[in-house]
């Protein structure tokens, strides 16, 4: 069987589409088939879709093309039966003929194609002639939808004096219609608004710059663009979008001062730090491109200083320096701006800075006087008598009309009476004697007032130095120990001395030392200078005894090298020891405060050994007495116990009523004469069993109770029974349980009171003489 053979399907409203060659090498495999209306899918035939339009109405079935088997007699034998997506429905068939209708409207956008199956049948036998076969009927598309810009409105943002070509932004359309079909699909954009600022490319929607913009004329513009399908021919659909451009700003305008010449005033007055003016420049840029620097250029710069309000942008002038009117009255600065960021792109264009000029005019003021200096130093020999001078100083008033100053000392009365100052001419003189070595400087503080004006007021501080004087004679630095044994030999050294003094020699302090006159020819000590300030003691003679001569005075001569020279006379007290060659100064001590006594070695010996017999026997007694003595916290502890013992066993308070026999208190009342006790504890023991079968409202009770406080308050040798009342009416209600240990039948050492820690803090140090008690028992 050859293609030639078959009946291909005819389509309408399209081209007839050819039976694929394919179907040949099909037939050889289907030699008994004879039915094509569709390529054999199993076969491998290539599929070729029918066609219909989805402009197609269901209100008058519309034919779509025909199937017929070449096995088809036209006698009425065959029959078309038609399955798939939309068959009976959408699709309908004519089962005798083949033909194929729609029936209703077709929607590309939501279903572009169909796939449906065909077979032939016999309509005698009902069976098929022909195999199923399937093919897809492909919905054509028809220019239906509009185009439609989803992401506008767009926005966007360009650099101001870009140049022509930049891009902008690029918008997008989209079409619901088949682009690979036709030109429904086939979008074309145009400017409608925006010429001849800016163009559109027609294909792809990029705007771009037509023109360079200045943004500080117009910063902002509004385009329209449309976008047309089928290529822009008639019946096209069209679509608008809005895009608003801003232009962003470039530093492209140099900064400019509003004013060509400016005029301040400033008081001469005005202390350093105080704003004498603002200069401000125009940028018509904004954010940093607006940014600005300013200075200030000559000489004037060492008086004034200008500096830059970052949020307003203005040059703040300062004052750098004091201004004087009697001076200078009038300075004349130029101050520059300058951008801070500068675009070199337009550097061409010319600098980016401005000048200007700024007139300052010092306004005159009542200053207070100004001393010729700041601080003073003097100097006085501390020899000088009351009244001697120390110095001047001296202030004046700067203004014009000069008017007289009155000088005084404050900072301290203590210094008024040292020193004194005329208030006329400012002249500063002692009114006592100085002393160098109580203070070597005085600070002092003077002040000047104007007459004419006593609020103003200026101080200056004058330093005097008091000038040494040697009026101190040297002498030793500290008091020296000196021994020398009995058995010493000629020229052995027994002692190094030095010297100080409290003046302050400005070449240095030089002491001379020697033996004083009265003790040269005599003495059996001599004294070397070592001529560096230190002097050694030597022996001249050999051999001391201690019985003949215990201490030795010899008395030194120490020379400063003052103007003029002081000398002093120190006495050095010499012990002679009874010791070998090398002195023991404990024992040299010893000796000496033994001699000093007026007592020898064995009466001192006798004396400590007392003494410490003494101690020995103290410390005996101590230790005795404490062994006996019992701790306090155990007789606190025998006592508490005793207390208790009295109380006996615990009752059942008002519930008891058969623990014992009351009877003896139901009688009348029964006269009880106080008498001395014999057995205190077993008497109240017996009353105590009796008072808890009546209850506390009971007269017997009470009388009871009345007649025991009172015997025991009479009887001094009782303890005070009068706390049984606080466990009397304790009965089986009691949270706590019981508080009493009486009638206890193990004694206080067997019993464990270890219970007494779980009931809180305020039984604690029960708890704890209890447990305590009961560890030193065991």
């Amino acid at each position: 069987m050859n293609c030639s053979a078959l009946l291909c399907l005819m389509l309408m409203l399209v081209q007839l589409w050819p039976c694929s060659p394919s179907t040949q090498n099909c037939s050889a495999q289907n030699t008994d088939q004879s039915f094509t209306a569709v390529q054999r899918v199993k076969c491998g035939w290539v599929r070729e879709p029918l066609f219909a339009t989805e402009e197609q109405t269901s209100m008058v079935p519309v034919y779509v093309g025909q199937l017929k088997s070449d096995l088809d007699k036209q006698d009425g034998n065959l029959k078309y039966i038609l399955t798939g997506e939309g068959a009976g429905s959408i699709f309908i068939i004519d089962e005798n003929n083949g033909k194929i209708y729609v029936t209703q409207k077709l929607d590309r956008e939501k279903k572009p194609f169909y796939t449906l199956r065909t077979q032939a049948i016999n309509r005698n036998t009902q069976l098929p002639v022909e195999p199923e076969s399937e093919f897809i009927i492909k919905v054509r598309d028809v220019n239906d939808h509009e185009p439609q810009f989803l992401d506008g409105p767009y926005v966007a943002t360009v650099p101001e004096m870009s140049p022509e070509g930049t891009s902008v932004t690029q918008v997008t359309a989209t079409d619901g219609d088949d682009p690979s079909y036709g030109n429904s699909a086939r979008l074309l954009y145009s400017l409608i608004q925006g010429q001849p600022y800016f163009s559109v490319e027609p294909k792809t929607g990029v705007i771009r710059m037509a023109s360079q913009m200045d943004r500080e004329t117009k910063d902002q513009y509004l385009v329209i663009i449309q976008a047309k399908d089928m290529v822009g021919q008639a019946g096209a659909f069209s679509a608008t979008a809005t895009v608003t451009i801003n232009l962003s700003d470039i530093n492209d305008n140099p900064p400019k001062f509003q004013q060509r010449l400016y005029y301040m005033n400033v008081s001469e007055e005005a202390p350093v730090g105080t704003t004498v003016g603002k200069v401000f420049a125009e940028d018509s840029d904004i954010g940093q491109n607006a940014a600005m620097n300013y200075f200030i250029e000559g000489d004037s710069s060492d008086v004034f200083d200008i500096i830059t309000n970052n949020e307003t942008q203005e040059g703040i002038i300062l004052l750098k320096k004091r201004v004087d009117y009697e001076s200078k009255r009038r300075y004349s600065i130029q101050a520059k701006v300058v951008n801070r960021y500068i675009d070199e792109r337009f550097l061409k264009e010319g600098p980016f800075e401005d000048k200007t000029i700024v007139k300052i005019n010092v306004e005159d003021a009542d200053e207070p006087p100004v001393f010729t200096l700041e601080n003073y130093v003097m100097e006085i020999a501390e020899a000088a008598v009351s009244g001697s001078l120390v110095g001047v100083v001296t202030a004046r008033d700067p203004d014009n009309d000069d008017s007289p100053v009155r000088y005084s000392i404050v900072h301290g009365m203590h210094l008024q009476r040292l020193f004194s100052i005329n208030e006329h001419n400012g002249t500063i003189i002692t009114t006592k004697p100085l002393d160098r070595e109580i203070a070597s400087w005085h600070n002092i503080t003077v002040t000047a007032t104007e007459t004419k004006n006593a609020e103003k007021i200026s101080e200056a501080n004058v330093y005097i130095q008091v000038l040494d004087v040697n009026d101190h004679a040297p002498e030793f630095p500290k008091y020296y120990e000196t021994f020398v044994c009995e058995n010493a030999v000629s020229g052995q050294l027994i002692q190094s001395i030095s010297a100080v003094d409290q003046d302050d020699s400005a070449e240095g302090h030089h002491f001379y030392f020697s033996l004083a006159q009265e003790a040269t020819n005599n003495s059996r000590f001599t004294v070397k200078d070592n001529q560096d300030n230190t002097a050694g003691i030597f022996t001249a003679k050999s051999g001391f005894r201690r019985q003949e001569q215990f201490s030795f005075y010899l008395p030194i001569l120490i020379l400063d090298n003052g103007t003029p020279p002081l000398t002093s006379t120190n006495t050095l007290t010499i012990t002679v020891c009874d010791c070998d060659t090398e002195v023991n100064t404990f024992y040299c001590r010893y000796g000496a405060f033994m001699y000093a006594m007026g007592l020898s070695t064995e009466a001192l010996v006798a004396v400590l050994a007392c003494i410490l017999i003494l101690l020995v026997f103290f410390l005996a007694i101590v230790a005795i007495r404490q062994q006996r003595k019992k701790s306090p916290f155990l007789e606190k502890m025998e006592e508490f116990r005793e207390n208790i013992v009295r109380y006996d066993d615990e009752g059942g308070g008002e519930e008891d009523t058969e623990a014992f026999d009351i009877s003896a208190l139901r009688t009348r009342t029964v006269m009880r004469m106080h008498k001395p006790r014999k057995k205190v504890t077993t008497e109240i023991h017996s009353l105590y069993r009796q008072s808890l079968q009546v209850g506390p409202d009971s007269t017997i009770f009470r009388q009871f109770i009345s007649e025991k406080l009172e015997e025991a308050n009479t009887d001094p040798s009782a303890p005070p029974y009068d706390s049984l009342q606080t466990y009397a009416f304790e009965g089986t209600g009691s949270l706590a349980g019981s508080l009493s240990s009486l009638g206890s039948n193990m004694s206080d050492v067997d019993q464990s009171y270890d219970y007494l820690t779980d009931w809180g803090p305020h039984f604690k140090q029960l708890a704890g003489m209890y447990t305590s008690h009961r560890s030193v028992g065991d």
